[in-house]
């Protein structure tokens, strides 16, 4: 799952004036939400949960569809084994092997931290809610390792239900997602993902570490390293559904 970094490479942008090429910054974001979620995606994460007094780290198998379905399990540590998260379109449910329960999660849940992480749940399934329930402009670009990077602010629709005020996009001219800014009701910022590291993974270029840190604690962080991912590969529908969320070991090792 997914979808979507380091600060320090991201100071070393070079702010530019407004951009002379026209784009369309909706469509930018589709595109390059398009690009790192694929048709399909298959990863194997690792996920450190840095504090201050603590470290964690858990594994994690997960899969994409399209623009609306994930899934995902954690395979270690053996106490969180088994754990899962299925999400289609904009419902969502959990799966505790040791109650051996799946609960649906209602739509205020979907903001909420997944397994005490900086990321919420609709940044580890990668949401589509960015696509849809935002208003995107340009506000100016930045060169970074010799291309052009487009830098977007985001303003929630009228009624639309999310919880931030506003959000900030860094956007390679590659379509390359490099970085999110959060920002609450009042504008000012909560927490900061970004991406760095950028390889190859299945013929595509994509960061192998993201970062989301929060605004008033930096030494308090959620890193996610890649350590394999395949794109467009042909998925089962029965993967997608609640009765897979109690048998995902099936699928580990396809």
């Amino acid at each position: 799952m997914i979808q979507f970094i380091t600060i320090g490479l991201l100071f070393l942008m070079i702010p530019i004036s407004a951009p002379a090429i026209d784009i369309n910054p909706q469509e930018l974001v589709e595109k390059s939400f398009t690009y790192f979620r694929g048709k399909t995606s298959i990863a194997l994460v690792e996920m450190t949960i840095h504090r201050s007094k603590w470290e964690r780290k858990m594994t994690i198998n997960s899969w994409t569809r399209e623009d609306t379905d994930s899934v995902f399990v954690i395979i270690d540590p053996p106490k969180d084994k088994g754990n899962a998260t299925l999400k289609k379109g904009k419902e969502m449910w959990m799966y505790n092997p040791k109650v051996n329960r799946v609960i649906k999660l209602p739509p205020s849940m979907m903001s909420q931290s997944w397994m005490g992480s900086d990321f919420s749940n609709n940044d580890l399934a990668k949401s589509d809610t960015l696509i849809h329930d935002y208003v995107h402009t340009l506000e100016s670009t930045e060169i970074h390792d010799g291309k052009t990077v487009y830098c977007l602010k985001s303003i929630p629709k009228i009624d639309a239900p999310v919880v931030w005020g506003m959000q900030k996009l860094k956007i390679r001219e590659d379509l390359v997602f490099l970085s999110q800014a959060f920002y609450d009701e009042d504008l000012q910022l909560v927490k900061i993902m970004n991406a760095s590291d950028i390889q190859v993974f299945s013929g595509k270029l994509f960061p192998k570490l993201w970062k989301m840190e929060q605004a008033n604690q930096p030494d308090e962080y959620t890193l996610l390293e890649y350590k394999q991912l395949e794109f467009e590969k042909k998925l089962p529908d029965d993967l997608f559904n609640l009765t897979s969320l109690k048998t995902l070991h099936m699928y580990i090792d396809r």
